[in-house]
Order: C-alpha cells, then sequence, then structure tokens
C-alpha cells in the first residue's frame, strides 16, 4: 500500500457493494462477486493502513462520492474514518467556470472525462506537496488510456482488478 491515495469513485462503490457486513444493492460492474470482493479487501486494507487519503479542499470528490453513495454505505464510512484519524490530506486545486477541474497541458487534452479530472488534479497537487500519490481505481477502463500521460506526469495508478481493467480497456479500444 502506497502512502497517499485519490480514490476513484468507482472503487467505494463496488466496496459498499461487497461488503460483507452490510452489502449495498446496486448495479455495478463487474457484477463478478469475486472482483466485487477483491476490491472491498484493497478498501478494508486501506481503511486499516496508515495510507493517507487526499481529497480536494473544494469537497468535490467528497460531493462525487456523497452522490454516489449513502451514509452508511462502507465506502462513505472508510472516508469518514480517514477524516475521524487525521488521515486526509486535503488539497487546494483550481476549477473553471463549469466546476470541472483544471489540468495543465498535455493532461488537459488527455483525461477527456470532466469528472476525473479532479481526481488527476488532486493527485498532481498531493505529489507536489508531499512528493508523491496515487490514483486508486477498480471498474473505470478511461484511467489505462490516460496512463501513459499520467505517468509521465509523475503519478502511478493502482489498478485493484487490474486483468479486469485491463481486459475491458482491451475491448473498448477494439471497438
Amino acid at each position: 500500500m502506497k502512502q497517499r491515495y485519490v480514490i476513484d469513485t468507482n472503487v467505494l462503490i463496488l466496496a459498499s457493494v461487497a461488503n460483507p457486513v452490510t452489502p449495498k444493492d446496486m448495479d455495478t460492474t463487474p457484477e463478478d462477486p469475486a472482483l466485487q470482493f477483491r476490491v472491498w479487501q484493497w478498501l478494508a486494507d486501506f481503511e486499516n493502513s496508515t495510507s493517507r487519503l487526499v481529497l480536494d479542499s473544494a469537497g468535490k470528490i467528497k460531493e462525487e462520492y456523497d452522490h454516489k453513495l449513502g451514509f452508511n454505505d462502507y465506502g462513505i464510512q472508510v472516508v469518514i474514518h480517514k477524516w475521524s484519524t487525521l488521515a486526509v490530506d486535503s488539497v487546494d486545486i483550481q476549477y473553471d467556470s463549469n466546476n470541472n477541474a483544471v489540468l495543465q497541458p498535455p493532461l488537459d487534452s488527455v483525461v477527456h472525462d470532466l469528472a476525473d479530472r479532479k481526481m488527476v488534479a488532486a493527485a498532481l497537487e498531493a505529489k507536489k506537496q508531499f512528493g508523491e500519490s496515487a490514483i486508486a481505481f477498480a471498474a473505470d477502463t478511461d484511467w489505462h488510456a490516460w496512463e501513459h500521460a499520467l505517468i509521465q506526469a509523475g503519478l502511478s495508478l493502482e489498478p485493484i482488478i487490474e486483468e479486469w481493467s485491463r481486459a475491458k480497456y482491451s475491448e473498448k479500444i477494439k471497438k
């Protein structure tokens, strides 16, 4: 486990669905319970680790989490746990007039998903402030498309169910 993570919302959703104590009933990809459990296990390991969660000081990342999940969902409870144990790094990032995070070239033309730009911007600012930051993701295959550019920018990616997400990405680019 790395020292600092921006966590894509799909990780929190899949972990909430697979939570052995109080599973969330919602449609997710992947539907395979074994893959969902691997995501839950990663998030449980993160929760119990000294790794820090990176959020933006404007609250847009948490706002996205709250839009997709409820207060009692496991993913949100992990975020609350990190806050309550002072294991959150809040970073300032710029937003444009449409509330999309501002990225500098070349990332502004690479990261086409406007919702994910805040994740990238937060990870970049955390790297600038603390020397490193990783982005953890599960089901969103776009991260593989941006992987080279993000690594060139000094970020690291942690695909939690990499075999699945790379296979889905390969299928996507073949279409």
